[in-house]
């Protein structure tokens, strides 16, 4: 079972903004790749070709610390802290060093996808639900 992944990341100059650091919506694109990889390591996608299923995101928010500039180097820890029925519930942080730049929080919903029907909220399947786990 995995409920948490550190992944290792250096700023690329598209990254950036006019002032020279990470423009703040990279954050969110930051936490997703660590949550994705979070999810290859249990054995899983969280977006296989043809799933009946998806993972929406419902919530997502970030409290900035410190910028990051291009070329630097930085960790992005994302770590599972609730699974319910229908949803899972992420922390982020990234850092620099021991530094503190960012942290953020994530929630997602399970959905059913059916073609010219709206997505609607289910139960996680168990399979997926026996690959993750809760990390205090």
């Amino acid at each position: 079972m995995i409920g948490e992944h550190r992944l290792q990341r250096r700023v690329q100059f598209y990254e950036t903004d006019v002032a020279g650091i990470v423009h703040f919506s990279w954050f969110y694109r930051y936490m997703e790749e660590a949550e994705h990889a979070l999810w290859r390591m249990a054995g899983l996608s969280i977006a296989a070709p043809g799933a009946k299923i998806g993972f929406p995101r419902v919530a997502a928010s970030f409290e900035f610390h410190k910028p990051l500039h291009f070329e630097e180097e930085f960790e992005v820890h994302v770590r599972i802290v609730e699974i319910a029925s229908k949803t899972i519930r992420y922390e982020a942080r990234i850092s620099r060093g021991n530094t503190s730049v960012a942290t953020g929080h994530l929630t997602v919903v399970c959905v059913r996808k059916q073609p010219n029907e709206p997505m609607q909220s289910i139960q996680i399947p168990r399979d997926v639900v026996e690959r993750l786990c809760v990390v205090p």
